[in-house]
This record gives structure tokens, sequence and C-alpha cells, in this order.
């Protein structure tokens, strides 16, 4: 491919728009980490993937597992890989939005942004860890808090209410590939989101800064109770939140926070403790902090 003003490439570039999505039924993953790992995890969502010859050499494992997996693989010009998308880097792919013909599968778990109707089969599958994005409208931060999840062992994320599109391509390469790591469920309310993760015996925590409990003491709690050495106060903590249990994290907005309605839903509020003179948490280490604290006392 050596025309950047081709048709094709116009029509990859117009899907860096949610109305250009949303026409073709596609979006685009750029980068050679995140093509990388769709191509691997979610190969029956690919449609396209297109390189550099530069690119090609430099990344053979992308183009054998391509062409292992039966995709189209073409090659193009630097002109047209930049036309196509100025963060490519040489690597790019094109992929099937959520849809429940054509969504990736592991151990028959959804992998990779999914629609609401997959939140069936992740519960099915009795998640210990699950987070839980309300509003969250930034898509860098909501592609940190995915990779966050994935690093920390979660089952799953759950991207509710309105927020981000899963298929924003600064959410995509926010997550560094671990987009196609876990499954992503969007499309589903807050309230909706947590009466199914409850119902599947999930206690549910919202982060925030006003929380009546505070994470270490939990932290403590759970290490305690474990062993069995813990005092009535720290046996207390444990009982109303423990960390031991299956437990889906319910995440705010960047700049709001979680709004009463949202806080109420959730079995009990809890604060990071701040000990200097930072005034908050932005929400990817909140939700590290968060997350490495249950996954820790799940091992």
């Amino acid at each position: 491919m050596t025309n950047p003003h081709a048709d094709r490439v116009k029509a990859v570039r117009a899907l860096a728009t949610r109305s250009g999505r949303r026409r073709a039924g596609r979006y685009v993953v750029e980068g050679p980490q995140a093509v990388r790992e769709v191509v691997r995890w979610a190969p029956g969502t690919v449609r396209d993937v297109y390189l550099t010859a530069e690119a090609a050499d430099r990344y053979a494992e992308i183009v054998a597992d391509a062409e292992a997996a039966r995709l189209h693989v073409h090659l193009g010009d630097e002109a047209v890989l930049d036309a196509m998308s100025p963060d490519a880097q040489g690597v790019l792919a094109v992929a099937d939005l959520p849809d429940a013909a054509r969504t990736a599968t592991v151990d028959e778990v959804p992998v990779g942004p999914s629609g609401a109707e997959a939140l069936d089969a992740v519960l099915a599958a009795r998640p210990r860890l699950v987070a839980v994005l309300a509003q969250v409208r930034d898509p860098g931060n909501a592609g940190t808090v995915i990779r966050v999840a994935d690093a920390a062992g979660a089952d799953a994320v759950v991207v509710a209410g309105d927020s981000v599109e899963t298929t924003n391509p600064k959410v995509v390469r926010s997550t560094a590939g671990s987009l196609f790591h876990l499954p992503v469920v969007s499309g589903v309310s807050v309230a909706d989101a947590v009466d199914a993760l409850r119902a599947a015996g999930l206690a549910v925590l919202a982060a925030d800064g006003t929380g009546d409990l505070d994470l270490d003491d939990l932290q403590d709690a759970a290490a305690v109770a474990g062993a069995g050495t813990g005092t009535a106060a720290e046996t207390d903590a444990a009982a109303t939140a423990d960390l031991r249990a299956a437990t889906a994290w319910l995440f705010g907005n960047e700049a709001w926070g979680l709004p009463p309605e949202d806080r109420d839903r959730a079995d009990a509020v809890v604060r990071v403790p701040l000990r200097g003179r930072a005034e908050s948490l932005n929400l990817g280490t909140a939700a590290a902090v968060c997350l490495y604290a249950s996954s820790r006392a799940h091992r």
C-alpha cells in the first residue's frame, strides 16, 4: 500500500471518531504492544493487520501470529500508516466492535471489550476480584485502571454508566494490551452492575475519600484474621469489609468521585489513607492501591 489518500486508508482513519466506529462496526488498535496482544488473545475479532515493512521485520512475531490465525496482513508505506493513525508506530489492527457473535473467549469466559450480554458469563465463572468504573469519562484513566486490574490479577472490569467507550483509541492505547487479557464489560448501568455482582456473591466496596473505613485497617484485619490472631476490633473490621472475600471495587469519576446514590449501593465505603499533604490520589493510583490490597488478601 503506497497511497495515503486511498479509500481504505480514509476508512481506517475514520475509526478515530465515535461516529466512524459505529458506522463501520469496527475500532482501531494502535501500536505494537496492543496489536501483539489482540492478535494473540482475540484474533477472532481482528479484521486486518497493517504494518510498515520495517515494523514487519522488527515485530516478526506479530506477523507470524497473524498469519497463523489466518488474518489479513497488509504492508504499507510509513506515510500510509501515519495517515491511518499518528499513533500507530508502524503497526495497526482493525477489530470488530463488541458483538456476541464474535466475542473472544478463554475457557468460555469473554475477553476483551464485551457488551452487557457478557456479564452473565463473567459472573458464572465465579470471579474473585472485579473493578467497576462508574461514570469514568477520561479515556487515559479508564485505560490505566484496566491495565492495573490486569496486573493485579482481577477477573474482570465493568465499565458502567455513562463512561467512556472501551474502544476509544486512547483507552485502547492506555491499556497497553491488557484490554485483551480479561473481560471488559460495558453497556450496563451502575445499579444493574452492582446488583448482579452482589447476587453472584461479591461484596461491593466503594473507594472514596470520604469513606468511614480505612484501607490500612482492613488490610491489617485481613492479615490477622487469616492468622487467627486478631483483636476484637480487628475481627469487627474484617467482618464489615473482609478483603479476603470475593470483592468488586467501585471507582468513581475523576473529577467528582462517586455520587451519594452510588456510594449507598456499596456494602462499605473505603478510603485510602493520605499521610502527607496531598489532597487526593488520581483514579489510576487509587485503583492500584485498592486492587492490590484485595489481591494480596486473596493469596
